[in-house]
């Protein structure tokens, strides 16, 4: 896996992240703000140090996606020279001055390796691991296989490009299939955080005061102990279960779990507002 590259809003973002916990810790260690005000700036500083990198990451799935559309407009290109009898080797080399976008450095360093001598199969290797795309890489796999065979490389083409085809448009129906199961998964997680808030400011206070009386009758007494011992287990869970909520939603609209990773985020980050808000709202012994 390659490490992220941190550019100028990455190092922007860490800089005001340091800022405001340097801020914030000073004037609480002063006694200028409250402990759960405190929180509160904490989780905005987390917030500004991961939306940098959030971004960087959205970026990179749309290039990706990018990529794969342009690969099937590049290998329809690719079909038209080679019905036309230009060798598919040479075919590459003329389309490298083509714009295909953000695949389009990738084209040009296939066509500069056939340029030098490289055989074709070991060249869409490489372009298959550059574009890091198993659209892409199922599709060099089958060209390079024919490649070898001797086949009908036209035929094999025109097959890989409606593949390519086929799987897009599948994707763009399963996403507009799943579409209210993923609003609904959200609304379904936001009224998860409201009962366990419900259940940490308004029941546990009670309960958590309901002792039984010497003679066993019921008194009431204050019990800050009973709420610190279950308020943080269900701050735990509501953090658990934002990930692996985000994770599954992803899985069920892209087909992966990466794809869950930004669904994650915006529910952890949801869950931690929401909580460190309705701290400084309902502000009880925790």
């Amino acid at each position: 896996m390659k490490l992220m590259k941190l550019e100028a809003m990455h190092w922007l973002g860490i800089g005001i992240n340091i800022f405001l916990i340097g801020g914030s810790i000073a004037s609480s260690s002063f006694g200028l703000i409250e402990t759960n005000l405190l929180y509160f700036l904490l989780v905005i500083s987390f917030l500004v140090l991961s939306a940098p990198f959030l971004i960087s990451f959205l970026l990179g799935q749309g290039r990706q996606k990018e990529r794969e559309d342009k690969f099937l407009a590049f290998i329809r290109d690719l079909v038209e020279m080679v019905r036309s009898g230009t060798p598919i080797s040479k075919s590459i080399i003329n389309l490298r001055k083509r714009n295909y976008g953000s695949l389009t450095p990738h084209i040009a360093k296939l066509a500069n390796q056939l340029s030098i001598g490289i055989t074709l199969t070991d060249a869409l290797q490489t372009f298959a691991r550059d574009t890091n795309s198993r659209v892409i890489m199922r599709a060099v796999g089958l060209i390079s296989q024919a490649e070898r065979a001797g086949g009908n490389i036209e035929a094999i083409l025109d097959s890989v490009a409606h593949s390519v085809n086929q799987i897009d448009e599948l994707r763009k129906e399963r996403k507009a299939a799943v579409s209210n199961l993923i609003t609904q998964g959200y609304l379904i997680f936001i009224v998860f955080i409201i009962i366990m808030l419900v259940l940490e400011f308004k029941i546990l206070p009670l309960v958590s005061g309901l002792n039984a009386g010497a003679g066993g009758d019921m008194s009431l007494e204050t019990n800050t102990v009973a709420i610190k011992n279950f308020s943080m287990p269900l701050f735990v869970m509501l953090l658990v279960q934002s990930l692996f909520a985000g994770l599954v939603i992803g899985k069920i609209a892209e087909g992966t779990v990466r794809s869950g990773v930004k669904h994650s985020f915006a529910l952890i980050a949801l869950t931690l507002l929401i909580r460190t808000g309705a701290s400084l709202l309902f502000p009880v012994p925790v």
